[in-house]
């Protein structure tokens, strides 16, 4: 894994997409599946490296890398965002207010997302230990290795952790890491 620095094309930024009104969509296999086409398709026509990600019942945390010369994370977001809300099941397109009608939005996402530039290294490292630990935090599972939504067994594959890292004691974080 690495990180690019400076809010200029081509950085990495650490991201907190929550959806609307805390639905827990993402405990259906069916929405998973709609949201990786989703990040499949925008990522095919607009191109970023997905460095880590945790995809919870009701979040996702994640880190993207942009590619040189291109600093449109909002657009990708945009897109992934209104692909997974056309396609999910209707059941989650709850609850539209009057603005969100006239916008042409579903009430599926919160509107805004939360957005980190990673500043160095040890920022990197300590938000992507953020993202695999984050459902031993939210009481999911007890252990990284446990979660079939993230990318921890990939950074297991390529040597970043053993198997049992997170599983014998807490991870604790400083303030400034994530944001839900």
């Amino acid at each position: 894994m690495r990180y690019r620095r400076a809010k200029t094309p081509g950085s990495t930024y650490f991201f907190t997409v929550v959806t609307y009104q805390r639905q827990r969509i993402f405990q259906d296999a069916d929405a998973v599946a709609v949201l990786r086409a989703a990040f499949g398709d925008v990522k095919a026509s607009l191109p970023f490296e997905i460095d880590a990600i945790a995809l919870l019942p009701d979040h996702l945390h994640c880190i993207l890398t942009l590619p040189e010369g291109d600093a449109d994370f909002s657009t990708r977001w945009r897109l992934i965002k209104g692909k997974f809300s056309r396609r999910c099941p209707m059941r989650y397109q709850r609850g539209q207010s009057e603005s969100r009608r006239r916008k042409g939005e579903k009430a599926v996402w919160q509107r805004r997302f939360w957005e980190h530039q990673i500043r160095d290294e040890t920022d990197f490292a300590r938000h992507v230990d953020y993202i695999h630990y984050n459902p031993v935090r939210h009481g999911l599972v007890d252990a990284p290795k446990d979660w079939p939504y993230s990318s921890f067994h990939r950074a297991v594959r390529q040597g970043i952790y053993p198997i049992d890292w997170g599983s014998n004691e807490a991870i604790v974080f400083p303030d400034s890491v994530g944001h839900e």
